[in-house]
């Protein structure tokens, strides 16, 4: 490859690294603010959770060792696990719990929803990085495979990952801003509990009131205050360790750690559980990964984040060891006079910061449990047109609200809630823990490193679990009642749609008694088109008999409509559409499956129906020059599924667009038999004062005597059918469980899923089916 004239290769080699430094360093600007806030924020409670409420006297030795205790936590967990190897297994450039469990769905084939084809295992990201199969002859993928059981307990257990994630995000917000507000009992003016609630309630309305109007209109804050706020307790815990007791710096020694439990016994153990609060937020950091990049993030921790947080902490225990009274607020204590209230401000800014990157992962764990069938419908509402994933959900927006406010009135003190965010926090780490293992083993076949890595973080997480479990008489129960109600949601959820789909699938139409039907399918077929939307990605539904056997008519073009998600965070336009045919081509009859990752958000363009009839239109010629996509082969109800890129189809020349007014409409003669063609015409209102003026949009196929007279009369009919109108068909289903079945899955069933369905938004909603064109088939399913 030969350079320009005049510019030497080392020099275009130089600019472009410059080029990616620079958008490296801008990334690793961009995610203090988003990434870190919680976890910057935590020297706010760790101290005082930790030896708040202790029998035994406060000694400068039991100072030393939990600042050692602090220290080697953050170097472990934060540093060696999240950044060395946690942060490594991402899903096409995505974490997070769900992104562990989706590529082991797709290497290890974990999944329970059985609405995967072979074509999904042809997407690009869907091995994105491991080109390896998983061995079938592994010992432990045999014993997986034989007891199915063990999937659904897999499930459950992310599930409950997610529940706890979930609860971060009710108490994050509660624990930030009282610890924050609480440096006012500091202060000079000494407010009362009581204004003091009210102040934190405030706040916490005003947090949750603005998530409507999305994090992009204050993300230009988020990195500054942050940056500030991290320098500030970086110079307080320099200056408290060279003012009060520079002998801190020997607690780096793991000794320390000896001292502290032989003095504190029992005393030390339970505190543990106040120690881990130091690591809260961590899991941000691997949650937030597809917003960055893995080693902009570890950049910014272990130059800017990590020393930060290690000579506050030590500042902070130096103050405490000399003062070892202060306990209640020794973050506020240990600030010098002269900057207690600028430092109050940006710990509260902080505070507000930490929260909303919390709220915000809150949503986007809602939206991925949902894409793989674990969450019941909700309104997804996007709140920047230029950062794809920024999303609102209103109601669990408000659920968060009305649950952080019980927590912040009913506590009213951040050691009860440190003891409920500290379990939650331990508990997903386990979680990512035990994944990571699983993914060591299936996904990058490093299975001889698994049971180290599970053994030695296995065995540190699960002491600090141990230790807040024992608080949960004294707070940490919180989460795990969250957890357990949203598990349960959930789980129900995934079991009864599981269930239908079982349904369904059992109870296909018979492709004899289509075919036996011939290609009139025994009835009138009305001018139109009719997309029978459905769940199944193989097969005729049930619906389908339902309709016919009850109603005299159907339309000339059926099209199956299935919108699935497939376990990986994003697919490509190129790859979204799947087409194929049901039946032989004299039918009119095809399938089209919709294909969306769980990071990626259907958006209401309003131009599915033109997309859909040119992807068919487009299938069906490339089924002329491709005979292996034909469907009519009779031993098979679907023929080959081919993928249709809507790019593809947009610039395709063998499709001309015109525009006509009103006026021109009505000249035209509407022939299926002529040889110009009358395609996909798209009507849009244009309303105003004076008048409504209604533009048509119209595709023509250039004249092609070459073109197969079959695959010419099939267009024609596509394109009157298309021009005779659209309606939508889909089930309005009721599910219930079997007389036969046990009082727990009549429970489940008739009452726990029965309420979700009714109580969240309908699927024509959710799919944007405009009412005006919906046919709704009753359907019971006893499953």
């Amino acid at each position: 490859m030969e350079s320009e004239p005049g510019i030497s290769p080392s020099r275009t080699s130089s600019k472009l690294s410059w080029v990616n430094l620079s958008r490296t360093l801008l990334l690793a600007y961009q995610s203090v603010g988003v990434v870190y806030g919680d976890l910057s924020t935590s020297p706010l409670y760790v101290y005082t959770s930790t030896f708040k409420g202790r029998r035994m006297p406060i000694s400068e030795d039991s100072v030393f060792g939990a600042f050692s205790l602090v220290f080697w936590t953050l170097t472990l967990i934060p540093l060696l696990k999240y950044v060395f190897f946690v942060l490594s297994a991402d899903d096409s450039g995505e974490g997070g719990t769900f992104a562990l469990y989706s590529l082991l769905c797709r290497h290890a084939k974990f999944s329970l929803l059985p609405n995967q084809q072979a074509a999904d295992e042809e997407l690009s990201t869907y091995k994105y990085g491991y080109s390896t199969p998983v061995a079938t002859s592994s010992p432990l993928k045999r014993f997986l495979d034989k007891h199915k059981k063990l999937r659904t307990a897999l499930l459950v257990f992310v599930l409950i990952g997610a529940g706890m994630v979930i609860g971060d995000g009710v108490l994050t917000p509660a624990i930030s801003v009282l610890s924050s507000v609480s440096g006012l009992q500091v202060a000079e003016t000494k407010l009362n509990e009581g204004v003091l609630m009210l102040l934190a309630s405030v706040i916490l309305v005003g947090l949750f009131a603005l998530q409507h109007c999305g994090t992009h209109k204050v993300a230009f804050l988020f990195a500054p205050i942050v940056l500030i706020w991290l320098f500030s307790i970086f110079g307080i815990g320099l200056y408290n360790t060279v003012y009060w007791n520079p002998k801190i710096v020997h607690a780096f020694s793991p000794h320390y750690i000896i001292k502290y439990f032989k003095e504190t016994g029992k005393d030390g153990w339970i505190s543990l559980g106040g120690i881990l609060l130091c690591t809260t937020g961590t899991e941000a950091m691997f949650a937030d990964i597809g917003h960055f990049t893995a080693f902009s993030i570890k950049l910014v921790f272990a130059c800017v984040i990590y020393p930060c947080l290690v000579v506050q902490y030590m500042g902070q225990a130096a103050y405490l060891s000399m003062n070892t009274t202060h306990i209640d607020h020794c973050f506020y204590d240990s600030i010098p006079n002269s900057v207690f209230w600028p430092v109050f401000v940006i710990a509260t800014l902080a505070a507000i910061v930490g929260s909303q990157a919390v709220i915000t992962a809150t949503f986007s764990i809602v939206k991925q449990c949902h894409s793989l069938g674990c969450f019941p419908r909700v309104k997804v509402v996007h709140t920047s047109k230029h950062i794809y994933g920024q999303i609102y959900i209103p109601e669990i927006n408000w659920i968060l609200m009305i649950l952080t406010l019980a927590v912040t009135i009913g506590f009213r003190d951040t050691t009860l809630i440190g003891n409920a965010y500290g379990l939650a926090c331990i508990s997903v780490m386990l979680i990512t823990t035990c994944l990571m293992a699983l993914v060591l083993t299936f996904v990058w076949q490093r299975g001889a490193f698994a049971i180290p890595f599970l053994l030695f973080f296995g065995f540190i997480e699960a002491v600090y679990l141990s230790s807040a479990f024992i608080k949960v008489p004294q707070g940490g129960w919180v989460p795990i009642m969250l957890s357990l109600v949203i598990v349960l949601v959930m789980y129900v959820w995934h079991y009864g749609t599981r269930k239908k789909y079982n349904f369904d699938l059992h109870n296909k139409v018979s492709l004899k008694w289509i075919l036996g039907l011939g290609p009139s399918l025994g009835i009138v077929r009305v001018p139109g088109i009719g997309l029978i939307y459905s769940e199944l990605a193989v097969g005729v539904p049930a619906i389908f008999s339902h309709f016919v056997t009850n109603l005299p008519a159907f339309h000339k073009v059926l099209v199956f409509v299935c919108v699935k998600s497939v376990p990986v965070p994003y697919v490509s336009p190129e790859e979204r559409f799947l087409i194929g045919r049901i039946c032989p081509r004299p039918y009119r009859m095809y399938r089209c499956i919709v294909r969306y990752g769980y990071k990626d958000i259907p958006r209401d363009d309003g131009e599915f129906e033109d997309l859909l009839i040119k992807s068919i239109a487009e299938f069906i010629q490339m089924e002329a020059v491709e005979p292996q996509f034909s469907g009519s082969d009779s031993s098979s109800i679907d023929g080959r599924m081919a993928v249709i890129s809507t790019r593809t189809v947009q610039s395709n020349s063998s499709l001309v667009v015109s525009e006509h007014d009103d006026q021109d409409i009505n000249e035209i003669t509407h022939s299926s038999r002529s040889l110009t063609l009358q395609s996909l015409r798209y009507v849009y209102d244009d309303e105003s004062v004076q008048q409504i003026r209604r533009r048509h949009v119209r595709f023509q196929l250039p004249q092609n005597p070459a073109m197969d007279p079959d695959v010419r009369e099939e267009l024609l009919d596509l394109i009157e059918a298309k021009e005779a109108g659209v309606a939508y068909v889909m089930g309005h289903s009721y599910v219930k469980a079997r007389r036969s079945s046990s009082f727990l899955k009549k429970l489940g069933i008739d009452i726990g899923y029965s309420f979700l369905r009714k109580n969240c938004r309908g699927p024509s909603v959710a799919l944007n089916i405009p009412h005006i064109s919906l046919i709704e088939v009753g359907m019971i399913y006893y499953v």
